[in-house]
């Protein structure tokens, strides 16, 4: 079987996604797949074509995500002509890979990360009419007829039920992370001088970034000693400018240290010697922040939204309500030990591998 993917970026871009689909498709060769990725040129230093692990990579040279959008098509669609099925992803990727299926009469999959809906009105960081145009791309993708949607979380599957996504054409399949990998970090072992939050993840307007630099205002108001290690991508430039600002504008730069591009073996030991990882996101599609934090042994804040509320296990706190006020209280409680407790989830990666090539199989058949 032939299956191309087709991704906004690819590694050797780090994140979770990037990770997810590195490892799905890597593992996908090895039992005699023929897996091709068609992703973004975002660095001139990259091969244009290239085989890594058996994988056959291509990327284009369109630098940002809306050429990608609408230029990838192009070579999208010479590339289904001889390929079984499409693997895409939620967002900008979606549009050029559906109508490749389409031209070729090509299956097409989609994993659906996360689905905001009217949520795009109440997020920071965003202008109404780019709000407006991103709400009315997503409700349009959404509304693409897919030959299967696949759901990242329950939360995620929800989302799309409430899209008008037949429940028959989803499929809910948990991301997951390598635990072997995360047992090679050296756990917690003194206590820190000053009590140490750590937020670590991409610059995103969903993230709640604005809630944690007021809930941080209010705590030092109130004499707390603690520090935040703010672990954040330098792009989008102009947003973490603005962090910058706030933190200054707010005399908060003697409590928070702000760190970026640091490689995944330094980032993982920060947060196994942090005492708290704040997530005080407005949505989370899966969380792997949340899990991997987790598989650290480190207790979370959280906001409790998305899919926070069925991934964040172990020891945490959850917001009452979603304000700087509710995350400063957790965040005073966190500093005094008072920590709810549950069995933790575990999330592997060779599980979203295992369902992944079910459901491949399965359509492979129909």
């Amino acid at each position: 079987m032939k299956i191309l993917f087709v991704l906004e970026n690819h590694y050797p871009n780090i994140g979770g996604v990037e990770t997810l689909f590195k490892s799905l498709t890597e593992s996908l060769a090895k039992e005699g797949y023929a897996v091709s990725i068609l992703t973004n040129q975002y660095d001139k230093k990259l091969l244009r074509k290239e085989t890594l692990n058996g994988v056959k990579i291509i990327r284009v040279p369109f630098y940002n995500r809306y050429l990608f959008t609408i230029l990838a098509f192009f070579p999208a669609f010479r590339l289904a002509l001889s390929h079984d099925l499409i693997h895409t992803t939620s967002y900008n990727a979606g549009l050029p890979a559906f109508f490749a299926g389409l031209a070729t009469r090509t299956k097409v999959v989609i994993t659906f990360h996360e689905v905001w809906g009217k949520l795009w009105f109440r997020l920071p960081f965003i202008g109404k009419l780019s709000s407006r145009l991103h709400f009315l791309f997503e409700q349009f993708l959404v509304r693409l007829p897919f030959t299967h949607f696949v759901a990242v979380s329950e939360a995620t599957k929800k989302r799309l039920l409430e899209s008008g996504v037949s429940n028959k054409k989803i499929t809910r399949i948990y991301n997951g992370i390598d635990y072997a990998q995360m047992s090679e970090v050296s756990k917690k072992t003194s206590v820190n001088k000053e009590f140490t939050f750590i937020y670590f993840g991409r610059l995103g307007i969903s993230k709640g970034l604005d809630l944690l630099l007021e809930a941080t205002k209010i705590i030092k108001e109130k004499g707390r000693i603690f520090r935040l290690q703010l672990v954040i991508p330098l792009e989008p430039r102009n947003f973490h400018n603005e962090i910058l600002a706030t933190i200054k504008n707010y005399k908060l730069s003697q409590y928070i240290e702000v760190k970026s591009e640091l490689p995944y073996p330094i980032l993982s030991q920060l947060v196994s010697d942090s005492d708290a990882v704040v997530i005080p996101s407005y949505s989370e599609g899966f969380g792997f922040t949340a899990v991997e934090s987790m598989a650290l042994g480190r207790p979370i804040l959280s906001s409790g939204k998305g899919s926070l509320a069925e991934v964040v296990t172990g020891k945490y706190l959850t917001m009452a309500s979603h304000t700087p006020t509710s995350l400063a209280e957790i965040m005073e409680k966190s500093m005094k030990d008072e920590w709810t407790e549950s069995p933790m989830k575990q999330f592997h990666l060779k599980d979203s591998i295992q369902g992944y090539s079910h459901l491949y199989s399965t359509l492979n058949k129909q």
